[in-house]
Order: structure tokens, then C-alpha cells, then sequence
């Protein structure tokens, strides 16, 4: 199965892509992850990005589709992926589309964890407060502010996502408000009715 995870920051997207790979038996493909391990194992696009990160340049577009390409061809990837904070843009949606083509391998869904912000914020705020109590560290994105700033970047460049693959009937949206077991048991009745792999 083949899947990509959208919704704003705090939506629960790591929390049920966590349980998908448990229940699927499918890696969980995070940039961030990627990134660093394509700069650890020296991989000729890992050299690239380390180059540009070291110049604290931003990674480009082509730098990350390369490293997802790479990735998604390791062989823990044969029965499929979830892919978790890419594609960001409509120009990386095409790069995915591209690069699944090229392998003559399709997505099989497109799952939006739909919420509700001034929630999400409230979230947020309860995720900073509980870690705080238990004296553990407070995640620097828990502040209010710098939680707002990654929404309105979310609304500007990942939103458009949702129309783009809702215009290909792909995109399967789940009340991601709801509690998390409820929203695992609606995402898995959502690939079931998709007929995922």
C-alpha cells in the first residue's frame, strides 16, 4: 500500500502513521528522516544536500524528490509506503506521481486528517502543559505563536494539496478530530473501502 498522510501541523498525522506501519507492516517515509540518513550514508544525493545544508541554504525541491526516489526503491518499500510530510507542494506532487510512474507503481490513497484549528491550537497548548507537569522538555513548535506561523505556512503551500488529489478522487478525508483510536479505526475503514494493498 502506497499512501500519503496530509494535514496541518498537530492534525496526529506521526501518531496514526506510527500505528498504519504497525498494521500494515509498511515504513513510515519522513524528509527529515531521509535527509538525514541519505547525509550519514554519503549516498551522492545525501553529499548534495549535506553541501547545501552546510552553506544553511535550504535543500531544494530536486534534492528531496531524489532522496524520496532513492528511498522509496530500498527493499522495505516493495509492499508499499506512507509517506509523512511530503509532497509540501504541487510541484513535489507531480515529482511523486512522476517517480511512481517510473516504476509503474500508482498511490492507493490520499488520507486528510481534518481539523479544526482554534482546537488544534488548544492541542498544542495541552501537548506543552502535560510535558511541562511531567518534566519532560517542551517541543520548541508547542509555543502558540511559532504553532500559528507553521499553520498559516501549511495553508500556504501544503493546502493546496487537498484539491489537487481531491480532483484526481483520491483524497479520502477523516475527522481527525475525533479521539485517536477512532480516527486509526476511520482511516483503516477508509483503505479498506479503497481497496489498498
Amino acid at each position: 500500500m502506497r499512501l500519503i498522510l496530509l494535514g496541518p501541523p498537530g492534525a496526529g498525522k506521526g501518531t496514526q502513521a506510527q500505528r498504519l506501519v504497525e498494521r500494515y507492516n509498511i515504513p513510515q517515509l519522513s524528509t527529515g528522516d531521509m535527509l538525514r540518513a541519505a547525509v550519514a550514508a554519503k549516498t551522492p544525493v545525501g553529499v548534495k544536500a549535506k553541501a547545501v545544508m552546510d552553506a544553511g541554504e535550504l535543500v531544494s525541491d530536486a534534492i528531496v524528490n531524489a532522496i524520496v526516489a532513492e528511498r522509496i526503491d530500498q527493499p522495505d518499500c516493495a509492499n508499499g509506503f506512507i509517506l509523512d510530510g511530503y509532497p509540501r507542494t504541487l510541484p513535489q506532487a507531480d515529482a511523486v506521481q512522476a517517480m511512481l510512474a517510473e516504476r509503474n507503481q500508482t498511490l492507493d490513497a490520499v488520507v486528510e486528517l481534518v481539523v479544526d484549528d482554534k482546537a488544534l491550537v488548544g492541542r498544542i497548548v495541552n501537548r506543552a502543559r502535560e510535558a511541562q507537569a511531567a518534566g519532560q522538555p517542551v517541543r520548541k513548535d508547542d509555543n502558540p505563536e511559532v504553532f500559528e506561523e507553521r499553520l498559516r505556512e501549511y495553508y500556504k503551500k501544503t493546502a493546496p494539496l487537498i484539491g489537487y488529489y481531491y480532483a484526481k478522487g483520491m483524497l479520502k478525508g477523516v475527522d481527525g478530530m475525533a479521539s485517536i483510536d477512532e480516527v486509526t479505526g476511520a482511516i483503516e475503514a477508509t483503505l479498506d473501502a479503497a481497496g489498498a494493498k
